[in-house]
């Protein structure tokens, strides 16, 4: 069965389904669904498992299922990193278990994934797309998670959702650092921008502007006036990888549409004063060349995360250059 978001969200109590897919890009939207799952089923015992895990024992989650809570509570389920791959493991599980709660986590799926048309076309599934946000939706999060804090203005608000770049998992986090710093004092536009580091994000996107573009002289003069921090190379190679994603849309879009129209249909929407650089970039860039950045950035980020004693600065500024190189090839 098909569920919008917001339903699901308004009316989990009450569904009668027992076992949910969630799946999109909206990774904060995710997060924030697993919040809510928490909440509602306080008295329950959570257990978290990977698609890995039950993969290399396809027995695993029948036993889990099976088995009772140590103190007699059901077990909820979480199942992340999911793909087609455990299609045939949960439709098992589903003949032989219909009040278990199980909930599963994945990235984008296509309309012929044989999981997600299992969970849209069975009675007892749920199929939840988590897509991204708009602008309205994400100003009505912040108005909502910030209603007791004061002054909260049109500016602020506005500035909030630029640092944001329409990405809610990083739109959470800027939220609960506002709580804490506001939580004795009315929100002001100065301390606002210190805050969420607007000048030092302003500028890193400048840079990723110029690069994407081609301009060879302006991306060596910006890696040199630009401050690389390391702790925010994985928030930098998101706001890259944004982008390619948009630029993909539009390799998409414009096989059947102008360019203007292609345009309109990318979602999350374009800025109307960044339009004029993505329509720079997007001459250079065909699917080709979008899916090698693509899977650098992927390579990339495992290389930062799972070798902490590397230069993660010179490898972002490399990985800069190299989109400038590969613009232009």
């Amino acid at each position: 069965m098909i569920i919008k978001s917001y339903i699901f969200e308004k009316t989990l109590q009450n569904l009668k389904e027992n076992y949910f897919l969630f799946y999109g890009e909206n990774a904060g939207l995710k997060e924030d669904l697993k919040k809510l799952i928490k909440g509602a089923f306080t008295s329950n015992d959570f257990l978290y498992l990977t698609q890995d895990q039950l993969l290399k024992d396809k027995e695993l989650l029948f036993k889990e299922v099976s088995n009772e809570s140590l103190f007699g509570r059901e077990i909820v389920f979480f199942i992340t990193e999911t793909t087609d791959k455990i299609t045939e493991i949960i439709q098992e599980i589903e003949k032989k278990f219909k009040n278990k709660k199980i909930f599963l986590f994945a990235n984008m799926l296509e309309k012929k994934s044989k999981l997600r048309n299992f969970f849209e076309k069975s009675e007892n599934c749920g199929a939840i797309a988590c897509y991204a946000d708009d602008e309205t939706t994400l100003k009505r999060i912040i108005q909502n998670k910030l209603q007791r804090i004061k002054g909260l203005t049109p500016e602020s608000l506005n500035l909030i959702l630029r640092n944001s770049n329409l990405n809610r998992l990083k739109l959470n986090n800027e939220i609960e650092k506002i709580k804490m710093c506001f939580h004795e004092e009315p929100i002001s536009v100065r301390k606002l921008s210190n805050l969420l580091d607007l000048e030092i994000n302003d500028n890193f996107n400048i840079l990723k502007d110029e690069a994407l573009a081609g301009n060879k002289i302006k991306t060596n003069n910006l890696l040199s006036e630009t401050i690389i921090e390391d702790e925010k190379i994985i928030l930098y190679l998101n706001i890259i990888n944004q982008t390619i994603n948009k630029l993909l849309q539009l390799v998409n879009f414009s096989k059947k549409l102008s360019l203007e129209n292609s345009l309109k249909e990318i979602k999350p929407p374009i800025f109307w004063k960044d339009k004029p650089k993505f329509i720079e970039q997007s001459k250079k860039w065909d699917r080709g060349k979008l899916n090698k950045i693509s899977a650098y950035i992927h390579n990339l980020e495992i290389t930062l995360k799972s070798k902490f004693y590397i230069n993660k600065n010179i490898l972002m500024k490399k990985f800069v250059l190299d989109i400038c190189k590969i613009a232009n090839s």
